[in-house]
C-alpha cells in the first residue's frame, strides 16, 4: 500500500548551516517534520507534514510520567551525483515492531513508516549534506499522551520524524576517524534479563546517564556496559554495539540475552566481516579477558558500531582507575576498513555488493 500526505510548508524557512563541515551532531534541525496520531478503534490516522515546532503537550500526559515511547535512527547520505539513500530501512522497521510489542505501542506498518520517511525527507532535501563524513540524521519516534495517571498502555499516540543534517559522532580534526578512551562501567548496569536492553526506548539512556557522568570524569568519551548479573562480561558501548579484535578474533556480545540492543550496523559489521574472511564470534568475553589481551599484546582492536558514528575505534579502556591501551592506540586496520566500505556503501563511493542501499529517487 502505498501513502501521501498533506504538506504544510513552513512560512519562517531557517538559514542553512553556514560551515558543513561543522556541524556536530543534530545541532540543527529542518524546517519541517511528520506527524501522525493513533487512537483506539480509528488505528493511524491523520499523516501530514508540517512546520517544525514546539508541540502542545498536556502535563498529565502519561509519557511524561510513566515514559512510554519508543524511538529509532537512520539517515539519509547523499551521493556523489546528487541522490539521497536510506541504508537498510527494512532493519528498522523490524526492530520498530520488536520494541512496539516489549512497550505495548500499536505496530505501525512497514510501509507506512516508510512512506513517511521518505516524505518528510523529500521535502526537506535540500538541507542533506553533502560534505565527507555528514549526512542527515533521522528520528522517528512515538509516544503516548494520553491524559492518565493509569500505569497501562496509552489511549492515544504520537508517531513523529524530525530531521537534522549532522557531521560524525566522534572525528579527528581531518574529519576522519580517531580512537577514544571509553569507561569500564563496573558500579551501575544498562539492562538485565527480562528488560527492556534490545529495545530502543528511552528509558534506557535516561538510566544510563549516570554512568556517563562518572566517565567524563574521567575523561572518558563514554561507557562499556558489563552484564548485570555478574558485572563480569563485556556488552555495549554508550549508544553502540562493542567489538573486541583479540588474536585475530572479532568477539561481541550474543543477542540471547536480551540484553543488547540489535544494531543495525552491528549487524552489518558482522556480515562484511564474514564477507572479508575475518573470524566473528557472537559469544560472552570477560573484562579480565580483555585486561588480560591488553597486557600481553594480544588486544589488536576495540571498536563500537551505530548510526550515528559508523564506526567509532577505542584507543584506551579506563578500568577502576586504570588505563588499558589497545594495540598502539590507534586506529586498527579492521575498524578502518569497516568506516571505509560501510559509509562508502551509504554515500555511493563504494559499490553496495550486499545490496543494502535504499535510493529515494530524489537529486539536488
Amino acid at each position: 500500500m502505498s501513502y501521501t500526505f498533506p504538506v504544510t510548508r513552513t512560512t519562517h524557512p531557517k538559514p542553512r548551516p553556514a560551515d558543513e563541515t561543522k556541524l556536530g551532531f543534530c545541532n540543527y534541525f529542518t524546517d519541517h517534520m511528520f506527524v501522525m496520531d493513533w487512537d483506539e478503534g480509528q488505528g493511524w490516522h491523520d499523516g501530514r507534514i508540517v512546520p517544525h515546532e514546539p508541540l502542545l503537550i498536556e502535563p498529565a500526559s502519561c509519557v511524561l510520567h510513566y515514559a512510554q515511547m519508543m524511538f529509532e535512527g537512520m539517515k539519509a547520505y547523499r551521493t556523489p551525483t546528487g541522490e539521497i539513500m536510506l541504508f537498510r530501512p527494512d532493519m528498522n522497521i523490524k526492530r520498530m515492531a520488536r520494541t512496539a510489542e516489549r512497550m505495548c505501542i500499536p505496530e505501525l506498518p512497514g510501509d507506512l513508516f516508510l512512506d513517511a520517511v521518505k516524505a518528510v525527507v523529500a521535502e526537506d532535501s535540500d538541507w542533506v549534506p553533502t560534505a565527507p563524513g555528514t549526512a542527515m540524521y533521522i528520528r522517528p519516534f512515538i509516544f503516548g499522551d494520553e491524559v492518565s495517571f493509569s500505569v497501562l498502555p496509552a489511549k492515544h499516540y504520537r508517531f513523529l520524524i524530525i530531521l537534522s543534517p549532522c557531521g560524525s559522532y566522534y572525528a579527528a580534526n581531518d574529519g576522519g576517524l580517531t580512537t577514544t578512551r571509553i569507561y569500564v562501567q563496573d558500579k551501575y548496569i544498562r539492562a538485565a534479563r527480562g528488560g527492556t536492553g534490545y529495545a530502543k526506548v528511552g528509558g534506557n539512556y535516561g538510566g544510563g546517564m549516570r554512568a556517563s557522568k562518572d566517565a567524563m570524569q574521567y575523561n572518558c568519551k563514554d561507557v562499556l556496559w558489563l552484564d548485570a548479573a555478574e558485572h563480569k562480561y563485556v556488552e555495549e558501548i554508550g549508544t553502540s554495539n562493542a567489538f573486541f579484535r583479540i588474536n585475530d578474533e572479532v568477539i561481541t556480545a550474543p543477542l540471547d540475552s536480551g540484553t543488547i540492543l540489535p544494531g543495525i550496523t552491528r549487524d552489518s559489521v558482522i556480515q562484511l566481516l564474514k564477507h572479508f574472511g575475518v573470524k566473528v564470534s557472537e559469544r560472552k568475553l570477560a573484562i579480565d579477558d580483555v585486561k588480560k589481551a591488553s597486557e600481553d599484546g594480544t588486544l589488536q582492536e576495540i571498536f563500537a558500531s551505530g548510526t550515528a558514528a559508523v564506526i567509532s575505534p577505542i584507543g584506551w579502556l579506563c578500568c577502576e582507575g586504570k588505563d588499558y591501551q589497545v594495540a598502539d592506540g590507534k586506529v586498527g586496520p579492521i575498524a578502518q576498513k569497516l568506516y571505509d566500505t560501510l559509509y562508502g556503501m551509504q554515500t555511493g563511493t563504494v559499490e553496495d555488493f550486499m545490496g543494502w542501499t535504499y535510493p529515494l529517487g530524489l537529486k539536488k
